[in-house]
């Protein structure tokens, strides 16, 4: 007896399954949980990492290593220092202050808010330090000089972009009560899913046997 076996052409392509056929959407479902299971521990561990070190910066690092940080408001120091942008200040002598360095500091009128400013001038006077400053992007210098009090000032050291908004953005009620609840969940969900995972590759190295 004589038996007949199907000759492919060549070049021909792979028949396709049936429309409705249950192994191809179980097929595609598997690769979706697969993906998943690889991204989604990454995304969390990422977003969890990214928490750690910005808690960090802006919490631990001040006390350890005693800098400060605060957020630039507006353009006058544009454009090394624009607004949104986080700046990193450290203390420093006020005997040591010199012409260059930009420094924060209490402005001498109005509110007394705080300024971060290029030092144009210097003049030391009977153990005083009086400055006039300017912001880098204006067009003259500032309306005043100022007597700095105390032994210590603050330099600026460096400059995170963008980070003042993202903290500005944190501080809305939305966001807090989103971080508050979606924190723990996102924690959650990364231990169940370091669970699962061993799990679904013992069931498929099973059905591979």
């Amino acid at each position: 007896m004589t038996a007949v076996l199907p000759v492919r052409e060549p070049g021909a392509a792979d028949q396709l399954p049936p429309a409705g056929d249950k192994r191809s959407a179980a097929g595609l479902a598997g690769t979706a949980r697969h993906y998943t299971g690889l991204v989604a521990p990454w995304l969390v561990r990422g977003l969890i990492g990214l928490a750690v070190v910005a808690f960090a910066f802006l919490a631990v690092g001040p006390h350890v290593l005693g800098y400060r940080t605060m957020t630039m408001l507006t353009g006058s120091m544009a454009p090394e220092i624009n607004p949104g942008d986080v700046t990193v200040v450290t203390p420093i002598k006020v005997s040591e202050i010199t012409e260059g360095m930009v420094i924060s500091y209490h402005r001498p009128i109005e509110d007394h808010s705080l300024v971060t400013h290029r030092v144009i001038s210097v003049q030391r006077t009977n153990g005083t330090v009086t400055i006039q400053t300017k912001g880098d992007a204006n067009p003259a210098a500032d309306p005043w000089t100022a007597t700095l009090n105390g032994d210590t000032a603050y330099q600026v050291r460096g400059v995170v972009p963008v980070l003042g908004h993202v903290i500005e953005a944190l501080r809305a009620p939305v966001v807090a009560q989103a971080l508050l609840y979606g924190a723990p969940t996102l924690l959650v969900g990364w231990l169940l899913l370091t669970i699962w995972r061993p799990a679904r590759d013992d069931e498929d190295e099973g059905d591979d046997a």
